[in-house]
């Protein structure tokens, strides 16, 4: 779908390639990656009315929930210790299954973690600020190429609660529509904010050397970060995006053809989808690459969305699939190639994932397919 015109990677010599090898995703349209992916792909819609809580006073009644969560039982034992449970919210819970679950997906015992120098999850799993899972992975590699064997990383948010909700509508940037199909429309003429979500993904890293060593699966490489804060209003400069974007492929030593795909940040705010529509045709021309924003199907997750976008970046990459956005009319005003409510199969080779935080924060990663 798309409108015409209308209106420093470090030298490879000493860089260590760091490649991520096991995922764990706990998402409103599905649980694991095998169950997120044939969810997503399909465009499957995970948001609704809440249930958590009675949403009835509130302006504010849609969110992607995380569905049929039970933490007990869910292997493996080392990571989900019955007394731990017993003192853990659903935040923490979804957290450390998740973690179980990437562990499992990368091969890896939790028995020989020790041997293994398990690096621990970098911050962001419990975090509010929705840049802050693209910056945890980006400090995850740098640990790895600092000589940790191996780190779990990402984030997943659970913060759908009286409490939570009311610091949510205090952004002043969520949806009041009512309609699970209308709701979410990033890029759409009638965007009107977002509708928040729980959950998120949970990636484990590693460099390229360790995983061959040990035959691991390698979904894909963490290749290249950039992160830029926005001027100070009134300033006159442009919003930090663009060089954020510019930085990641600096990074990974890309340009912009050799991205095929980008995950949208999608802020559905007229006014940020604008800056963000502007930074990738300013970045990659009119129509000039794939966008995709997947997270219509499961809001906005707060810390937990772009490592849910990194996820299905890689897995996009895998499948040679890039799934769609559901939902969404695009608007004449955008001169984007969006993808619409059926998946585009192509070769994925390289993908640009990209967030936004509160404050003017803007991140971006690049991950690449691994022969």
């Amino acid at each position: 779908m798309c409108h015409p015109a209308a209106a420093s990677r470090e030298d490879s010599a000493t860089a260590t390639s760091v490649v991520v090898t096991g995922l764990g995703v706990a998402a409103p349209n599905g649980l694991g990656a095998d169950g997120f992916w044939a969810a997503t792909r399909t465009g499957t819609n995970g948001i609704g009315r809440i249930t958590g809580f009675d949403p009835s006073p509130y302006p504010v009644t849609l969110a992607g929930q995380v569905p049929g969560f039970a933490a007990e039982g869910r292997p493996p034992s080392r990571v989900l210790p019955s007394r731990l449970l017993a003192q853990s919210g659903r935040m923490p819970r979804i957290t450390l299954v998740a973690a179980g679950w990437a562990l499992a997906d990368a091969g890896v015992d939790p028995e020989e973690l020790g041997a293994l120098d398990l690096g621990g999850l970098d911050a962001g799993g419990a975090a509010v600020c929705a840049a802050s899972g693209l910056d945890a992975v980006a400090q995850a590699r740098r640990r790895i190429r600092e000589g940790a064997g191996l780190v779990v990383s990402g984030a997943v948010d659970a913060s759908l609660s009286p409490w939570g909700w009311d610091v949510q509508l205090a952004s002043g940037r969520l949806s009041g529509s009512a309609e699970p199909t209308r709701a979410y429309l990033p890029f759409d003429a009638e965007a009107a904010g977002h509708v928040p979500g729980e959950g998120g993904a949970i990636l484990i890293l590693e460099s390229a050397a360790a995983a061959r060593a040990r035959g691991a699966r390698v979904y894909g490489e963490i290749s290249g970060y950039g992160a830029v804060s926005d001027p100070r209003p009134g300033s006159g400069r442009e919003p930090g995006l663009r060089r954020a974007i510019e930085l990641a492929l600096a990074d990974a030593g890309a340009v912009p053809g050799d991205v095929d795909v980008v995950f949208a940040d999608a802020a559905a705010i007229p006014e940020l989808d604008r800056i963000e529509a502007e930074a990738i045709t300013a970045v990659f021309g009119p129509c000039g690459v794939a966008v995709t924003a997947p997270k219509t199907m499961t809001g906005r997750l707060c810390s937990g969305a772009a490592p849910l976008d990194l996820a299905a970046a890689l897995l996009a990459i895998e499948e040679g699939l890039i799934p769609p956005t559901v939902n969404v009319r695009l608007s004449d005003a955008y001169q984007l190639d969006l993808i619409g409510p059926r998946p585009r199969t192509a070769e994925v080779r390289t993908a640009l994932v990209l967030a936004r935080g509160h404050g003017g924060f803007n991140s971006a990663v690049v991950v690449r397919a691994v022969d």
